[in-house]
């Protein structure tokens, strides 16, 4: 067991080599979330706000590339929609909404990429990490899977329902998220096949102002953990391809008003977003509750990570490790944390990132870009065999 004053004793690059080696440890994990977010704001302070829809927008991607996205991965538009597709190792074609949305409608006109192990996507994600998903495998032409995240968490792997739907890869079908601060609908052509509410959610419910996201990637790709080349149906084999997954067209309707939304303080709870020249839910008019959902018959429980695949396009981004401690590539020029979660009564944090115990014992050098955050563990000193 290492023990924390033995930690504390380290030369400064024994301590960086052992903060390396945990990371390492901790990445090597199959449990490893694979969940990423440019500033996350119930961690950390100065996150910019989010640019807002505030209103309806409509794209047919038979007419070509909307403004309304970004693209990345060399998504491609034909008479068919955007095409998005994977030849090779790394391909993830995507297009990423430059807005969020608080609370919403959203309504795509796609087919699904066939292929092994490619994994078809059309989600809307948050800064802190909520997720609602359509994701559909490339192995499994006759369905598809909805799938939920509240703030990253993967504490279950059982929250997918796989519902039927004819031909996904041969035939054009309406796959619809219908989301409010009571619950969330999936539909498919017009028919509701789920209804999530906010009170069966288990405290995971997305809440938060998201970003549209479309595209493909392999999930099948073996550099992948374990758990997710099973989930996704297996090995991709290139060499079969290449895949492609189509989008004729998507329309998006933001529930709230405004210009830009903001988390008016760390809790993620709906009620604390702010909105700049709007109003949260000015646009929802009373949306019904939705109570005629079937009940779900088929679940997945494969060991899929949120924010991967499509979702994983940032190179300068938080990635939350396993047991609450993350090592963070995030540049302290962009945002310095000044607590941590985690942290024992008198302990600090300094100006540039550092962690600082009290004046007792030698502060702790540590680069920010190693910056450990610990949920509790530390405090408790019962992860990975640390005593105090």
């Amino acid at each position: 067991m290492l023990l924390l004053r033995d930690f504390l004793a380290m030369s400064g690059p024994m301590r960086l080599a052992t903060v390396a080696t945990i990371s390492a440890l901790l990445f090597a994990s199959p449990s490893t979330q694979q969940t990423y977010t440019a500033c996350n704001p119930t961690m950390q302070a100065g996150c910019p706000a989010d640019p807002a829809l505030g209103t309806s927008m409509a794209a047919d991607f038979r007419n070509g590339a909307s403004d309304q996205f970004t693209a990345s991965g060399n998504p491609t538009f034909d008479s068919n929609g955007a095409a998005f597709t994977v030849s090779q190792k790394g391909d993830a074609p995507t297009l990423a909404s430059k807005w969020y949305i608080m609370f919403g409608r959203v309504e795509v006109t796609m087919k699904a990429a066939p292929g092994t192990g490619i994994v078809s996507s059309a989600i809307l994600q948050s800064d802190d990490l909520d997720e609602i998903d359509w994701e559909w495998l490339g192995g499994a032409v006759d369905q598809v899977q909805s799938n939920y995240f509240g703030k990253g968490q993967t504490t279950t792997y059982d929250r997918a329902a796989v519902h039927s739907v004819a031909n996904t890869q041969g035939q054009f079908h309406k796959y619809t998220i219908d989301w409010t601060e009571q619950q969330i609908v999936w539909q498919i052509d017009g028919v509701t096949v789920r209804v999530l509410t906010a009170s069966s959610a288990q405290g995971q419910f997305p809440q938060t102002p998201c970003q549209f996201k479309i595209g493909s990637w392999a999930g099948g790709d073996s550099s992948n953990p374990e758990g997710t080349i099973s989930w996704s149906g297996g090995v991709t084999d290139y060499t079969a391809g290449p895949f492609t997954m189509y989008v004729q067209s998507v329309a998006v309707t933001d529930y709230s008003t405004g210009t830009q939304y903001a988390f008016g303080d760390q809790s993620g709870l709906w009620t604390s977003i702010e909105s700049t020249g709007g109003k949260v839910n000015g646009n929802a008019n009373g949306s019904p509750v939705d109570t005629a959902a079937p009940a779900i018959t088929s679940t997945s429980s494969g060991n899929v990570e949120p924010f991967s695949g499509t979702h994983a396009d940032c190179s300068t981004c938080t990635t939350p490790g396993a047991g609450g401690w993350t090592v963070s590539t995030l540049s302290s020029a962009v945002v310095t944390n000044t607590n941590y979660p985690g942290l024992p009564s008198g302990w600090t944090v300094s100006s540039s990132g550092k962690v600082i115990p009290p004046s007792a014992a030698p502060s702790i050098d540590i680069p920010t870009r190693f910056v450990l955050l610990a949920s509790g563990a530390l405090a408790t000193g019962l992860l990975l065999g640390f005593g105090v």
